[in-house]
């Protein structure tokens, strides 16, 4: 082995290594260059706005009101919260079983972990999940071992499922492997339990890192991928979960793995849920619409639809 190079510059490095290393792409890069490219923005808008201008009417029906309320993640994410406010949530979707006992439960009702226990306790749905937010949401930005150390508490004090915020700093600075490995390690500690990754869609920038980012929280074992947090301003957008529901597809079609879209942050009407039932619909198929598969994330939504079911 020719050592030159380590004693021309002092630094221990062989340089010729590190070239051929930078120009042979990464297992991250190769993986995602199989993909096809996502749209720009302004296809994108187009192609989404007819897609809901054509079928949006067809899809406003009781029924299509029933199964979003069967797929609500019934949130409460406040600096405010206290047991009390949290016991009363609780104790509302406990008490729709026996006023509504032709309406599905919703899907969860998603809570800080400190919270975890008492929801855990005091529901007694059987078919509703009880989700924390966990990982340093809502910005992730925290030490790994945090990271971990608080979803293993959720889980412990009886999270079913667990939402975290993808690490946007790592994304966008290019460093995919602290990203995935972040992901894969929580995931392992959810064993069977979903893990839903939020990608803050917001702060991604164009469609193309949307699609990016879905596919990297895929491939490190997310089980739903989700648009928003809904805090600092960022909201879902239906072109955003068209260009999510597009990566799904595309993945599954490659790894026969089924991931679920969840769609959050501000979502505030019926016709906005209307419209994310749509791309479900249009983009993946009726096989997606199911709490297995689809969630809308809202604290408003469930008042309203019960409003437009009874």
């Amino acid at each position: 082995m020719n050592h030159t190079h380590d004693h021309a510059c002092g630094c221990g490095h062989h340089h010729d290594d590190d070239r051929e290393t930078a120009q042979r792409p990464n297992k991250y890069e190769a993986a995602l260059s199989q993909y096809e490219a996502a749209p720009d923005q302004d296809t994108l808008r187009q192609t989404v706005d007819a897609l809901l201008a054509r079928t949006a009417a067809i899809h406003n029906t009781a029924e299509a009101k029933k199964l979003l309320f069967s797929c609500l993640d019934l949130t409460s994410l406040k600096s405010t919260d206290n047991d009390e406010s949290i016991l009363r949530l609780v104790e509302r979707v406990n008490a729709w079983e026996e006023q509504y006992p032709d309406l599905p439960a919703v899907a969860a009702i998603c809570v800080y972990p400190c919270f975890a226990e008492l929801v855990s306790r005091s529901l007694e749905v059987e078919q509703t999940a009880v989700a924390c937010v966990a990982g340093g949401f809502p910005s992730s930005q925290t030490f790994t071992e945090v990271k971990v150390a608080e979803t293993a508490m959720a889980l412990h004090e009886g999270a079913t499922e667990i939402d975290i915020v993808l690490p946007v700093g790592k994304f966008l600075s290019g460093d995919y492997e602290s990203l995935c490995d972040e992901i894969e390690e929580l995931k392992e500690l959810c064993g069977d339990k979903p893990l839903k990754v939020i990608l803050e869609t917001s702060l991604l920038g164009t469609p193309e890192n949307i699609k990016k980012a879905a596919i990297l929280a895929m491939y490190s074992g997310a089980d739903f991928i989700k648009t928003s947090t809904g805090k600092d301003g960022s909201t879902a957008t239906p072109e955003a979960a068209y260009v999510m529901c597009q990566a799904i597809r595309e993945y599954h079609r490659k790894t026969q793995r089924v991931v679920g879209f969840k769609a959050a942050g501000g979502i505030n009407t019926v016709q906005e849920a209307l419209a994310y039932y749509t791309l479900v619909r249009e983009v993946l198929g009726e096989e997606w619409l199911t709490p297995q598969r689809f969630r809308i994330g809202t604290s408003r939504l469930a008042d309203q639809l019960l409003n437009e079911l009874q």
